[in-house]
């Protein structure tokens, strides 16, 4: 078996309209969520293109595109189980995760639990596996005045050698 890395970054504004904000797969404010074709879930979607970035698959634009009136609003877990699906139908397996969430506000951390628990389900992982935590952007650009989230994501996946 190899080890290969992956890493994925996405961003995205507030919505200017009321919609859940949803990260890591789990509903962290009921009205003020991020603008996106899907449900904008920025750590999944930092996720998902990690995984298939470690595969060498193109990114989540090309297997969910903006255009595609059947991407509006799903799930953004449903983008991450794709990029798991490609990953094991070349044989291979996700080790382990480590995502970072930058954002003035909401607060992070008490959602953290819950994320953990949604994201190692979907990957098939142990919680223990899946790293994430939160900062802020110390009031600097975009992110900092409060505009939008956004989202680093590495993972490490186990292929066969023939990879």
């Amino acid at each position: 078996m190899i080890t290969l890395v992956g890493l994925g970054y996405d961003i995205h504004r507030f919505s200017p309209t009321p919609r859940p904000l949803m990260l890591g797969g789990i509903k962290v404010h009921e009205t003020q969520g991020l603008d996106g074709h899907s449900d904008a879930d920025v750590l999944c979607h930092a996720l998902a293109d990690a995984i298939l970035g470690a595969i060498g698959e193109r990114d989540i634009g090309y297997w969910f595109p903006p255009s595609d009136p059947a991407c509006e609003n799903i799930s953004s877990l449903l983008i991450v189980q794709k990029a798991v699906e490609l990953l094991q139908g070349q044989g291979g397996r996700v080790v382990n995760v480590d995502c970072a969430l930058i954002a003035e506000a909401p607060k992070i951390m008490p959602f953290v639990p819950g994320m953990k628990a949604t994201l190692a389900a979907v990957l098939d992982v142990s919680p223990r596996r899946v790293g994430v935590k939160a900062t802020t952007n110390e009031r600097l650009g975009a992110i900092g005045r409060g505009e939008g989230i956004a989202a680093f994501a590495t993972v490490a996946v186990s292929l066969p050698d023939e990879f």
